[in-house]
């Protein structure tokens, strides 16, 4: 390969931000105001977010993809513009558009574009359509990994070139969510809620179980699977070859409503899998280790390839919510770190800590740090557990910030059906 690979991470919050740098992110995309596809959701930044995110990011050599993807109307381009405006001033490094009105606007002003996949990109044509707007192009999740490679093949072949003077560079998601509409352009929130996820506020009503009845003699027809609109979430971990060899650029993680662990410990897998590929140990047993690892944090199950394999039928979450394997119970807060003998101070707010368990600590400027206690003090004693109350010190490695959040890492027992 000629060409570094790009790992794009999600960063809801800064706490999710530092989590992607740490890991190993080379650029990450986010939210602002309300015209982006997760504008319902708690994690968006706001426009005065702008100069700290993209400071925070140079500082560490990591771009910066500003979402601004939802259809737009009349009344949104003043603010569309303003949100361009800004982004170009403050120096984020390009806006993923799915509207033409945005994508034109941010060419207009030296804005650097990307196409979202909600413009559901399929063919070697519509790619070179917008060729004109934009240098970086994201594929409709429908594709194998045939068609993926007869459209980079022919970038090549026929010099596709964007705004920059440089080849169209094609970008992936490589693991998430997916949903059952086309490449995210779905209508039913809106059909039953007047609530429009193609603006940024799907109420996710797919992810539903349902019945079907028949309203004439009121039978019930049986569905072996109730969630027959909520698909496994996308794992590609096991194909990370397949997508490189496509000639896939830029490989995207779903999940701006994801928590800051989520971030961490997927970034960190396949940022390991792609060093991997690169440097030839990509085997199927580091591959069984990272599955167990993405297992960890939230997921519907794993849909292993996606379509990218092919049209396999039947890739159904099973549940409602997540399929993980562990959960977080939150214990406290952080309340000093002492430099020189690298000891975490915490006042543990809720349940039970002991020596040995594995711990989790998430901040803004911190990320987050995974770990299991080797050690524990209380009143400057050593002991093996400390409950509700207690102010306890332990040893990190990695400095920790007043106010941190510490959260004690369990197991999940899961019956439920897959």
């Amino acid at each position: 390969m000629n060409k570094s690979i790009e790992i794009m991470a999600p960063a809801g919050s800064y706490e999710s931000l530092m989590a992607a740098i740490n890991a190993g992110a080379n650029s990450v995309y986010f939210g602002i105001e309300q015209l982006n596809m997760r504008a319902r959701a708690a994690n968006n930044f706001t426009t005065e977010d702008l100069k700290k995110i993209v400071k925070i990011c140079k500082e560490h050599n990591v771009k910066t993809y500003l979402t601004l993807n939802t259809i737009m109307y009349d009344h949104d381009i003043t603010l569309m513009k303003k949100i361009c405006d800004t982004a170009k001033e403050e120096g984020v490094t390009a806006a993923i558009c799915s509207d033409v009105a945005a994508m034109s606007y941010a060419k207009e002003i030296g804005l650097e574009v990307h196409i979202s996949t909600q413009a559901n990109v399929s063919n070697f044509e519509t790619v070179k359509f917008y060729a004109q707007f934009a240098d970086v192009i994201v594929l409709a999740r429908e594709l194998t990994f045939k068609q993926v490679k007869r459209i980079t093949e022919n970038i090549e072949k026929e010099q596709v070139k964007g705004p920059s003077g440089n080849l169209v560079e094609i970008e992936l998601f490589i693991h998430g969510a997916l949903c059952v509409a086309v490449s995210g352009k779905c209508y039913m929130s809106l059909a039953t809620y007047n609530s429009s996820a193609n603006r940024g506020a799907c109420l996710q009503n797919c992810r539903r179980s349902y019945k079907v009845i028949d309203e004439e003699t009121g039978d019930e027809l049986v569905i072996d699977n109730k969630y027959i609109m909520s698909p496994k979430d996308l794992c590609t971990i096991g194909f990370i070859d397949k997508i490189l060899d496509s000639g896939v650029k830029v490989l995207k993680i779903e999940g701006r409503g994801r928590a800051p662990d989520y971030v961490h410990t997927t970034v960190g897998c396949y940022r390991e899998a792609v060093d991997s590929y690169k440097e030839g140990t990509y085997t199927e047993e580091k591959i069984n280790v990272w599955t167990k690892r993405l297992e960890t944090v939230f997921n519907r199950g794993f849909w292993h390839g996606g379509y990218y394999l092919g049209k396999q039928l039947g890739e159904w979450s099973g549940i409602y919510g997540s399929k993980t394997t562990k959960e977080k119970k939150y214990l406290g807060l952080a309340k000093n770190y002492f430099m020189k003998p690298k000891i975490a101070e915490f006042q543990l707010e809720a349940f039970e800590v002991k020596v040995g368990d594995e711990i989790l600590i998430t901040g803004p400027t911190t990320g987050v740090i995974q770990m299991n206690i080797e050690s524990l003090f209380k009143d400057e004693k050593k002991v093996d557990s400390a409950v509700k109350g207690d102010e306890i010190t332990f040893p990190v490695s990695e400095k920790v910030r007043p106010n941190d959040k510490l959260f004690l890492i369990v197991d999940v027992k899961n019956d439920k059906p897959n």
